[in-house]
């Protein structure tokens, strides 16, 4: 058994004990596949790779604030609540890997995405077959593996809970599972259809951020707290919000962020197509020659730094990055709102709008 962090401890914070939970339960299961063979510490390897190699552990936090909404800091329960809480990172993790392989990226914070890796590892160990091929099939099993692993972790962790709670956390970590999927696969379909249609584009953020990310997670922290239905209610709204709000900054950003702070190349939403309202709304708002660039670039894997830049001015000229800034601020302002006067407990009503600001105005 390998020792988690004392929670006790004044200097263990909360992403330190979501990190010490899933770098145990990591190390238990890695030796698990190498017992079954030593070929599958390739397997353990990239586990532990995709899982504690960055991320902002945004879904574990909003489940314990979530929790905090309701329970005290330090209530019983709180240490399997965490655990729980930590298992949304396995089901993230999956979420990113299988993304990666759909969307062909190359990189994943700032390092090669999980199939890129298999891939170079075939090349070098001069194997048969296809170097490509078998880096997207191994990324797939992957994925398979932490998905698994999550619900492991998650029923796990919530067996320990009064068993009124542990259904309603179940509950809402069930319906996170689907809706993340659903709006996957609406994102798919956007792009093969190739409309830029901002209601469309809407609804994949609600389904495969807002809900996911923000929404799901909360209800699952105060779902295993007992929170009434007033507190379920009051951050259904929020989560919905401040989730729209991060998915529209994650679009800016995807197009006019750092390499160094976000992990990815700039542009790459672009090179890849992405069907986001940030392009929806310059295609509104664009002229002839505007709409032909943007047809002729969004979409192209070739596009050079010259052309990015080119697209960049045209999301600016046609007004897209104003009224995105004016949407972030808009729904920031009302999950500030629909927290006032909330049945919350303090502490969590404050981070929750320390939160809020947070995924407004980062910068990756």
């Amino acid at each position: 058994m390998v020792e988690r962090q004392d929670p006790s401890s004044p200097a263990t914070t909360l992403i330190d004990r979501i990190g010490s939970e899933l770098s145990a339960f990591l190390t238990e299961r890695a030796s698990l596949l190498t017992d079954i063979s030593a070929d599958l510490a390739i397997l353990a390897e990239a586990a532990g790779n995709a899982v504690l190699s960055g991320g902002k552990r945004l879904r574990p936090t909003f489940a314990y604030w979530g929790w905090r909404c309701v329970q005290p800091a330090d209530a019983p329960g709180e240490v399997e609540l965490i655990r729980a809480a930590a298992s949304l990172e396995l089901l993230h993790a999956c979420a990113l890997v299988h993304d990666d392989v759909m969307d062909s990226s190359e990189t994943r914070r700032g390092k090669p995405a999980a199939h890129v890796r298999f891939g170079r590892m075939h090349r070098a160990q001069g194997w048969p077959g296809s170097s490509q091929s078998f880096g997207e099939a191994g990324a797939i099993l992957l994925g398979d593996l932490l998905l698994s692993w999550s619900e492991e972790m998650f029923t796990a962790a919530v067996g320990y809970l009064p068993a009124d709670r542990a259904q309603a956390a179940s509950r809402q970590f069930d319906l996170m599972r689907t809706e993340v999927v659903a709006g996957q696969f609406l994102d798919m379909l956007a792009q093969t259809r190739g409309a830029f249609d901002p209601d469309e584009a809407l609804q994949v953020i609600e389904f495969k951020t807002s809900k996911y990310t923000v929404q799901r997670p909360l209800l699952l922290g105060a779902g295993a707290a007992g929170g009434s239905p007033e507190v379920a209610g009051v951050l259904s709204a929020y989560g919905l919000r401040i989730g729209e709000a991060f998915q529209l900054r994650d679009d800016l950003l995807g197009v006019f962020g750092d390499p160094s702070q976000t992990g990815k190349p700039a542009g790459d939403d672009l090179r890849e197509g992405k069907r986001t309202l940030l392009v929806a709304l310059a295609f509104r708002g664009a002229d002839r020659t505007e709409r032909a660039l943007l047809e002729s670039g969004i979409g192209n894997p070739a596009l050079t730094e010259a052309a990015v830049a080119e697209l960049r001015d045209v999301l600016h000229r046609t007004g897209a990055c104003e009224q995105i800034e004016a949407r972030i601020a808009q729904r920031a302002a009302e999950a500030a709102d629909s927290l006032a006067g909330a049945p919350l407990c303090p502490a969590a009503a404050q981070a929750l709008s320390e939160l809020a600001e947070a995924a407004a105005h980062r910068t990756f």
